[in-house]
C-alpha cells in the first residue's frame, strides 16, 4: 500500500512539472500575421490563411553581411527569429549571426526562453557561462569557460548568464541556434544599469555592496 501511495504521489508530482520552451505545433505550420486587431493568436501570432502562404514566408537573406561592429562592446548580433522569417512561428527555433570586432565582447547576457548551441566560424572566442545559486548558500555560482576556434561548438543552458568574448587580433565571426522562435535577451548590465525608469540607487549601492558614486558612474554609461 506505502508503495502505491509513493507512486501516486510521484505521478503527481511529474504531472506538475512546468517547461519552458516553445510548445510543440499542432498543424505544418502557422506563418505569423501583424495584425494587432485580431481575435485569435497562437504563441503571440495569428496564423496567415495557408492557401495564401508562400516561399517568401520562410525565406530571409543576409547572413552572409557583417554586421557593424562599430560600438561600444564591438559585437553586433543580426536575429533570424520570428520577426524576421514569419513561418518560424510555432516553430520553437531561430539562429543568429555575431559579429566581433577585435577584442569585441557579447556581453555577459541571457535567453530566458532558449538554450543556445554556438559554432565559430572564423577567430577565437572566450566563451563561457555561470550557474544558478546553489542550494548551499556557502558555495558560489560556478563559472564553465572554453576557448573555441573555427569549427568548435559550445552550449549555453537556458535562461543562464552567458558571454562570448573575441581574444584575436582580427574580427571573428559565429552562427547560434536558439531553441525558441523568439528567444528574448536580458544583457545584464543594460537591464541592471540602464532600466527606464532608473532602479533605486539605494537598491544597487546594497544589491552590489559599493558606494553610490560608483552606481552613478555606471548608470550614466547606459
Amino acid at each position: 500500500m506505502a508503495f502505491l501511495f509513493l507512486n501516486a504521489i510521484l505521478i503527481a508530482s511529474l504531472a506538475t512539472f512546468a517547461y519552458a520552451s516553445d510548445p510543440s505545433p499542432l498543424q505544418d505550420f502557422c506563418v505569423a500575421v501583424n495584425d494587432a486587431d485580431a481575435a485569435v493568436f497562437v504563441n503571440g501570432k495569428i496564423c496567415k490563411n495557408p492557401n495564401k502562404v508562400v516561399a517568401e514566408d520562410f525565406f530571409f537573406s543576409g547572413l552572409n553581411k557583417a554586421g557593424n561592429t562599430s560600438n561600444a562592446v564591438g559585437s553586433r548580433v543580426t536575429a533570424v527569429n520570428v520577426n524576421q522569417i514569419a513561418g518560424l512561428n510555432t516553430l520553437g527555433i531561430s539562429l543568429v549571426r555575431i559579429d566581433y570586432a577585435p577584442y569585441g565582447l557579447n556581453p555577459p547576457h541571457t535567453h530566458p526562453r532558449a538554450t543556445e548551441i554556438l559554432v565559430v566560424i572564423e577567430g577565437t572566442l572566450y566563451v563561457g557561462f555561470v550557474t544558478s545559486n546553489p542550494a548551499n548558500p556557502n558555495l558560489k555560482n560556478k563559472l564553465f569557460t572554453k576557448y573555441l576556434y573555427p569549427g568548435d561548438v559550445f552550449v549555453f543552458p537556458e535562461s543562464l548568464i552567458h558571454f562570448q568574448f573575441n581574444v584575436g587580433k582580427t574580427n571573428a565571426v559565429a552562427f547560434a541556434g536558439l531553441s525558441s522562435q523568439n528567444p528574448g535577451v536580458i544583457t545584464i548590465a543594460n537591464a541592471v544599469f540602464g532600466s527606464d525608469p532608473p532602479i533605486n540607487a539605494d537598491v544597487l549601492t546594497k544589491g552590489f555592496q559599493v558606494e553610490k558614486k560608483v552606481i552613478d558612474q555606471l548608470q550614466a554609461q547606459f
